[in-house]
């Protein structure tokens, strides 16, 4: 099977564990997420099958959304309501308008450090891991880009966020550093990924919904196709010669207008085929992936 499900993860369930389910419903030995969920949020996290696997990189490039759930006056060791209560401050003068002057410093290109109880590795360690040991970590900001910020609901010492941003931003750190900037402090209370690139919590399905289509025969209707993820490169249409080139590897002679420096190719039956980058060397479209027939979903029930 070669696709992708918009899975609705369930908060306390782990992306790794939500993955493994489907994979175990599904009968499909290769499969993998496309951007890990805290297990305290839930929300899109899309499910590459097969050969689809060999795109989720590119998920990457498209913004996330969130609807993100912030208690001030409470500080958090992992900016989250998972952690340790470290301080609390007062919350009685924080007005409407306070927090929108502080939302204003985050939006736009923005330097962050990630939380120390964060999957990234130090020495081939998760922080997590070394943080839980008594370790104490330095980690260096990084760079992130907030697209949008908007304060939906104002109910101190609560508050409901809309956040639309980039890879790499830690949702956590940009409610840590919010409560920061009001002086009161701030934790995540809860998170919701409300969209991720082209899937959308809308179109999304829960583990056990899938596992009812699977009892009755329907969840090959579930199944998206693997260059949904591809909407952001150009596309190329491929006779019957240039396809066998590509499968082996070949260059082509294409004509494609100017700034584009990636396809998606396809066959004269719209069969997904290759990527294809331009190298200005030899002027060539290259291939540097191809993909093989099945590239659907078979017929037969899997066995959950």
């Amino acid at each position: 099977m070669d696709g992708i499900f918009n899975i609705n993860k369930p908060s306390g369930t782990t992306s790794f564990s939500a993955v493994a389910r489907v994979r175990r419903l599904v009968n499909e030995p290769k499969a993998g997420h496309g951007g890990t969920l805290d297990p305290l949020a839930n929300g899109v996290l899309p499910v590459f099958l097969g050969q689809a696997t060999r795109l989720a990189e590119y998920l990457m490039e498209y913004p996330k959304t969130y609807r993100a759930n912030v208690e001030l006056g409470v500080v958090t060791d992992s900016y989250d309501a998972e952690g340790t209560v470290t301080n609390r401050g007062d919350v009685s003068g924080i007005t409407q308008d306070a927090v929108a002057e502080a939302l204003g410093r985050f939006r736009g290109e923005i330097l962050q450090k990630p939380p120390v109880f964060s999957a990234l590795k130090r020495q081939g360690q998760p922080l997590y891991k070394l943080a839980r040991q008594g370790q104490i970590v330095e980690i260096d900001s990084r760079p992130a880009s907030i697209y949008r910020l908007e304060l939906i609901v104002f109910e101190p010492p609560y508050l409901t966020l809309d956040v639309e941003c980039s890879k790499g931003t830690y949702i956590r750190s940009l409610a840590h550093d919010m409560g920061a900037a009001l002086g009161c402090g701030a934790h995540l209370k809860g998170l919701i990924r409300t969209a991720y690139g082209p899937f959308d919590i809308k179109d999304s399905i829960t583990l056990e919904y899938l596992e009812e289509c699977i009892l009755r025969g329907t969840w090959n209707e579930l199944v998206q196709p693997m260059d949904t993820v591809l909407s952001l490169w150009g596309k190329a249409l491929l006779s019957d010669e240039q396809v066998e080139l590509v499968r082996h590897g070949a260059g082509l002679e294409l004509e494609v207008g100017e700034g584009v420096a990636r396809l998606r190719a396809y066959d004269k039956s719209s069969n997904f085929v290759a990527l294809l980058r331009f190298d200005a060397v030899s002027c060539l479209w290259n291939p540097q992936k191809v993909f093989h027939q099945p590239q659907t979903a078979p017929e037969n029930r899997p066995n959950p």
